[in-house]
């Protein structure tokens, strides 16, 4: 099996559905192009540099420790991956012209975590190997699409509102939950069982990002 298509094909499916979910005023495909391409280079490089400042800040063992988790988790991971998403969205897609109904903040904000998703996932299906990638095609993809939909869904309220600053913060916090709660439950795997709190926080995640999209699309001024 060819991997470089594995670990994309999952990406591209979330990519395609997104797409099409926005029926009213489609996105240039250029300027999506941009935000996958900023969220695949920009938003690792800001990740790496604020994760070896995180780990200095909070220094972890690897100890069967549940708060070490918990800050690893929310912390070092969460709040790092998507605060670098949230500043490509924020400073690159929300200012832009063509960022013009508040469902674009959900299709920007996921075409920056699609581009994150793809380089992380070819990364670990190079290193890994096929069961890791079908294995992240169920779980980690869908995670990181479903913390953009929710991140975006606030982002896109925020751009018209007069409360543009708490709306976007609320993004990147809601964002950073519910990847957080994720990854926390798979860290502390040394309690048996306690990995399927990952697959429910998931579901929550798939069922809260449902509705944002149908909120976003009812509410559409380009809506006939």
């Amino acid at each position: 099996m060819n991997l470089f298509l594995l670990a994309i094909a999952p990406v591209t499916i979330v990519i395609l559905y997104i797409y099409f979910k926005d029926k009213f005023e489609k996105e240039p495909i250029s300027f999506l192009f941009k935000n996958f391409l900023l969220g695949a280079t920009l938003s690792i490089l800001i990740t790496a540099i604020l994760g070896v400042i995180a780990a200095k800040l909070i220094p972890l063992t690897n100890g069967q420790s549940i708060l070490q988790q918990f800050l690893k988790a929310f912390f070092v991971v969460a709040l790092v991956e998507e605060f670098s998403k949230y500043l490509i969205v924020r400073y690159f897609a929300q200012s832009n012209k063509e960022f013009n109904e508040p469902f674009d903040g959900i299709v920007y904000a996921v075409m920056v975590s699609m581009g994150f998703a793809a380089l992380e996932n070819v990364l670990y299906v190079f290193q890994y190997g096929v069961a890791t990638g079908i294995t992240r095609a169920f779980t980690a993809v869908p995670a990181h699409a479903t913390f953009g939909i929710l991140m975006g869904y606030f982002m896109g309220k925020a751009k018209f509102s007069k409360n543009k600053s708490k709306l976007n913060l609320l993004g990147l916090l809601l964002a950073t939950l519910f990847h957080g709660a994720y990854d926390f439950f798979l860290f502390i795997d040394f309690i048996p069982g306690i990995s399927i709190g990952a697959f429910v926080s998931l579901i929550i995640g798939i069922v809260l990002s449902k509705k944002a999209i149908k909120k976003h699309q009812l509410s559409s001024q380009f809506k006939e």
